[in-house]
């Protein structure tokens, strides 16, 4: 027997073997940069480097359950991992593991790369509500949609982030005059805003979703910024009414006019029989 107590004669294929088994992959390089991209419960996990000469496949780790397999041997360098995520109070760890082949992993676990935890509930970006509708008079009317997110419910209709956070959701409206730099803002649990304004201005503002309750991404993406147009309104509506009455004036004018004229015309005309 040689020195490591194996048979001096043993076959060049057993040797690269047992050779396999101490030197594993640890020569591949592992991940970096790993991070955590989420919006409204849609989770992709991205890093770097580009892969040459091996594959990356996905673990997730959570504290309750059971290691989830994601992006097995892939080249790319993310990964959507929103089905593996669907418990989304629980917190996870992404294991992005570096192979060579499908048969290079059997005789001990590959080099890796962790990630930071990461809890959905916690963390996930709120996106953007969408504005329904709006108008003005002596108050600012607003209606609103919450955004959806990627899972369902067993009717195959999205789940909102509503019917996740559910009492844990705000949203708050920010209003100011037109041309004006001052702000105002308004909370509310609900989909609709009725803010008195003063209805001689113009209005703009936007909304966004908040969670009082997270120590950090408390407050979400900002809506689109719309302006109220009440007085262009009103101004079109005087000037719809001002060129009706100027229309029906120009026409009763004319009327009146022609039947002058027929009248003109036949007490000019002969007696009949004279």
């Amino acid at each position: 027997c040689g020195a490591l107590g194996w048979p001096r004669e043993l076959p060049t294929v057993q040797l690269m073997m047992l050779f396999s088994v101490f030197k594993g992959n640890t020569e591949l390089p592992t991940a970096v940069n790993i991070t955590w991209s989420s919006i409204n419960f849609k989770t992709i996990l991205q890093w770097q480097p580009k892969p040459s000469g091996y594959f990356y496949t996905v673990e997730i780790h959570g504290q309750t359950s059971d290691t989830k397999k994601k992006c097995t041997l892939t080249t790319e360098t993310e990964c959507d991992v929103t089905d593996a995520l669907r418990n989304v109070k629980e917190t996870y760890t992404a294991h992005i593991l570096s192979v060579q082949s499908t048969g290079m992993d059997n005789f001990e676990e590959p080099p890796f790369a962790s990630s930071e935890k990461f809890t959905p509930y916690n963390q996930t970006v709120l996106g953007k509500p969408e504005i329904q509708h709006y108008t003005q008079d002596s108050k600012l009317n607003i209606v609103f949609q919450d955004p959806l997110t990627p899972y369902m419910f067993p009717n195959g209709s999205f789940q909102s982030i509503r019917d996740i956070f559910k009492h844990d959701l705000e949203y708050k409206l920010y209003y100011w005059k037109d041309q004006s730099s001052g702000k105002k803002d308004a909370t509310t649990k609900s989909n609709t805003f009725e803010i008195s304004v003063d209805n001689k201005n113009n209005y703009c503002f936007y909304i966004q979703a908040i969670i009082p309750s997270r120590r950090e991404n408390r407050t979400g993406q900002e809506s689109m910024v719309l302006c109220t147009k009440y007085g262009a309104e009103v101004f079109i509506i005087i000037a719809v009414i001002a060129i009706a009455v100027i229309t029906l004036a120009i026409v009763l004018s004319v009327i009146l006019c022609k039947r002058k004229k027929a009248k003109a015309a036949r007490e000019k005309e002969p007696f009949n029989g004279i």
